[in-house]
């Protein structure tokens, strides 16, 4: 058996989430049902991490388990050419035995956008988030600033699915206007479920100066979701690579 390292990018839009879902499409059943097509035996994908319907990714990382002996270029292009256009597979690598795509990487990377200007973008509407409120990115780059550490990460999670020990290890947050585009970029061993997108609603309001930068820090440490602002939409959200 080889064990195959995959690099993954999908659009999320049509899509509800990775994970595979009973009568729902999923990133991880077209990659599955490609595979298994092309290889002819039965393949079962692990990923890096669970995107949420609607969110994309550039750099998403899994593996799998083949018998076969299929050159892995060829690999690659072909099953590329049975998936469905919104999701590709950018590299096909052949790792050691023991490589498992999420347990052995070390933080993942996220880029939130949004676009920030009086008119929406027939171009980037899959893909950021349109607010036409002018957001004030230097209030908002202060504000991150308690976020980085480890810390109990309760208040920007969903309530129904806290896990038992939501405390994460926030590497590093920018906040950074380009032209009229703000991005967020986070780095962290791991996210709890909507982690990027609750903090990013969190930010706005800090952005759009109804909530001081200041206020970010006693959010963190409320632990109660109640606290925090509204989950950003999804297609804001990219998830850029994973680090191993």
């Amino acid at each position: 058996m080889r064990n195959i390292k995959l690099v993954i990018e999908y659009k999320g839009t049509n899509y509800a989430g990775f994970q595979k879902q009973p009568d729902q499409p999923t990133i991880q059943e077209a990659l599955e049902k490609a595979l298994s097509m092309m290889l002819q035996e039965k393949v079962e994908i692990i990923a890096a991490g669970r995107t949420d319907a609607g969110v994309h990714a550039k750099g998403q990382v899994a593996n799998l388990l083949t018998a076969s002996d299929m050159d892995l270029g060829r690999m690659r292009w072909s099953a590329n050419s049975l998936l469905p256009g919104d999701v590709v597979i950018k590299e096909a690598i052949q790792v050691s035995d023991n490589f498992h795509a999420r347990r052995d990487a070390v933080s993942r990377e996220y880029r939130y956008s949004i676009l920030n200007r009086d008119y929406p973008s027939a171009f980037w509407n899959d893909f950021s988030y349109f607010y036409p409120r002018r957001l004030n990115a230097e209030a908002m780059q202060e504000a991150v600033r308690s976020l980085v550490g480890k810390h109990d990460f309760s208040s920007f999670c969903v309530a129904e699915s806290r896990p038992d020990n939501p405390v994460r290890h926030m590497q590093s947050i920018s906040v950074e206007r380009k032209n009229d585009f703000v991005h967020f970029d986070f780095q962290a061993n791991a996210f709890v479920h909507n982690m990027v997108r609750v903090i990013v609603g969190t930010l706005v309001q800090v952005g759009a100066g109804e909530l001081e930068p200041e206020k970010m820090r006693s959010i963190l440490e409320a632990k109660d979701r109640t606290q925090a602002g509204p989950t950003a939409p999804a297609k804001g959200l990219v998830l850029v690579k994973v680090n191993y």
